[in-house]
Protein backbone atom coordinates (compact mmCIF):
# COMPACT_ATOMS: atom_id res chain seq x y z
CA UNK A 1 0.00 0.00 0.00
CA UNK A 2 0.94 3.08 -0.90
CA UNK A 3 2.09 5.48 1.97
CA UNK A 4 -0.28 8.26 0.49
CA UNK A 5 -2.92 5.27 1.40
CA UNK A 6 -2.42 5.17 5.07
CA UNK A 7 -5.16 6.51 7.52
CA UNK A 8 -4.31 8.60 9.59
CA UNK A 9 -0.82 10.19 8.81
CA UNK A 10 0.33 13.08 10.52
CA UNK A 11 1.86 16.07 8.88
CA UNK A 12 4.99 17.30 9.07
CA UNK A 13 4.38 20.33 11.46
CA UNK A 14 2.97 17.64 13.81
CA UNK A 15 5.71 15.56 13.70
CA UNK A 16 8.36 17.88 14.62
CA UNK A 17 5.95 18.92 17.68
CA UNK A 18 5.80 15.68 18.79
CA UNK A 19 9.84 15.55 18.42
CA UNK A 20 10.20 18.74 20.54
CA UNK A 21 7.71 17.66 23.34
CA UNK A 22 9.08 13.74 23.52
CA UNK A 23 12.39 13.19 21.55
CA UNK A 24 12.26 9.84 19.38
CA UNK A 25 8.91 9.36 17.63
CA UNK A 26 7.92 6.37 16.20
CA UNK A 27 5.33 5.54 13.42
CA UNK A 28 3.95 2.23 13.20
CA UNK A 29 1.66 0.94 9.85
CA UNK A 30 -0.91 -1.83 10.05
CA UNK A 31 -3.15 -2.90 7.65
CA UNK A 32 -3.41 0.76 6.00
CA UNK A 33 -3.35 2.20 9.26
CA UNK A 34 -0.66 4.44 10.76
CA UNK A 35 -0.13 5.76 14.33
CA UNK A 36 2.31 7.64 16.14
CA UNK A 37 4.22 6.31 19.60
CA UNK A 38 6.66 8.27 21.60
CA UNK A 39 8.70 6.08 23.97
CA UNK A 40 7.42 4.81 27.39
CA UNK A 41 8.15 6.04 30.45
CA UNK A 42 8.98 4.95 34.03
CA UNK A 43 5.39 5.42 35.01
CA UNK A 44 3.80 3.69 32.43
CA UNK A 45 6.47 1.14 32.67
CA UNK A 46 5.33 0.86 35.72
CA UNK A 47 1.87 0.26 34.58
CA UNK A 48 2.04 -1.88 32.12
CA UNK A 49 3.97 -4.36 34.61
CA UNK A 50 1.55 -4.33 37.26
CA UNK A 51 -1.12 -5.85 34.77
CA UNK A 52 1.42 -7.44 32.41
CA UNK A 53 2.21 -10.66 34.62
CA UNK A 54 -1.87 -11.66 34.97
CA UNK A 55 -3.07 -10.12 31.72
CA UNK A 56 -0.94 -9.61 28.82
CA UNK A 57 -3.22 -8.58 25.74
CA UNK A 58 -4.44 -5.31 29.17
CA UNK A 59 -0.67 -4.84 29.15
CA UNK A 60 -0.32 -3.77 25.79
CA UNK A 61 -3.51 -1.70 25.63
CA UNK A 62 -2.23 0.59 29.08
CA UNK A 63 1.65 0.73 26.69
CA UNK A 64 0.04 1.58 23.17
CA UNK A 65 -2.85 4.04 25.17
CA UNK A 66 0.29 5.93 27.36
CA UNK A 67 2.32 6.15 24.68
CA UNK A 68 -0.22 7.28 21.77
CA UNK A 69 0.44 10.92 20.14
CA UNK A 70 -1.83 10.30 17.26
CA UNK A 71 -3.26 8.51 13.98
CA UNK A 72 -6.00 6.58 13.10
CA UNK A 73 -7.97 5.35 16.01
CA UNK A 74 -9.07 1.99 14.28
CA UNK A 75 -5.59 0.88 15.50
CA UNK A 76 -7.02 0.88 19.00
CA UNK A 77 -10.47 -0.12 18.12
CA UNK A 78 -9.54 -3.72 15.56
CA UNK A 79 -8.57 -6.46 17.18
CA UNK A 80 -6.45 -7.39 14.27
CA UNK A 81 -4.73 -4.11 13.77
CA UNK A 82 -4.33 -4.11 17.89
CA UNK A 83 -2.59 -7.09 17.60
CA UNK A 84 -0.57 -6.30 14.80
CA UNK A 85 0.94 -3.34 16.55
CA UNK A 86 1.29 -5.09 20.14
CA UNK A 87 3.72 -6.67 18.23
CA UNK A 88 5.88 -3.95 17.70
CA UNK A 89 5.51 -2.36 21.22
CA UNK A 90 8.19 -4.26 22.78
CA UNK A 91 10.41 -2.19 20.71
CA UNK A 92 9.58 0.43 21.82
CA UNK A 93 11.40 -0.16 25.12
CA UNK A 94 15.08 -0.05 24.69
CA UNK A 95 17.66 -0.17 27.98
CA UNK A 96 21.22 0.84 28.04
CA UNK A 97 24.04 -1.82 28.64
CA UNK A 98 25.51 -1.15 31.89
CA UNK A 99 28.58 -2.15 33.61
CA UNK A 100 28.88 -3.87 36.68
CA UNK A 101 32.82 -3.31 38.65
CA UNK A 102 33.43 -4.89 42.14
CA UNK A 103 35.88 -2.68 43.82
Amino acid sequence: MAKTELKGLATAAEIAVWKREHGDIYQVTVDGSACYLKKPDRTTLKMVASVGGSDPVRANEVLLENCWLGGDESVKTDDEKFFGVSAKLAELVTVKEAELKKL
